[in-house]
């Protein structure tokens, strides 16, 4: 049985940007371009480091099949 990844979110992913304002913070996604929430899930997913190595710990196991070349 396959393992549920609960580290796939917007907010783990290298891709992830928090612009904060004086009023309020902005989340979005620099490769897509677009507003997004820490929540969100995408398949285009590339996960930070740290959440790597917190995924080989729990031996999740994931492919980067989106890696641009």
């Amino acid at each position: 049985m396959t393992k549920v990844n609960r580290f796939h979110a917007c907010a783990t992913c290298i891709h992830y940007q928090v612009i904060k304002l004086d009023t309020h913070s902005i989340y979005r996604c620099s490769r897509l371009g677009f507003e997004t929430k820490p929540h969100y899930k995408f398949d285009c997913w590339q996960p930070k480091e740290n959440i790597i190595q917190l995924m080989k710990k729990e031996q999740i196991h994931w492919r980067n099949n989106h890696e641009r070349t």
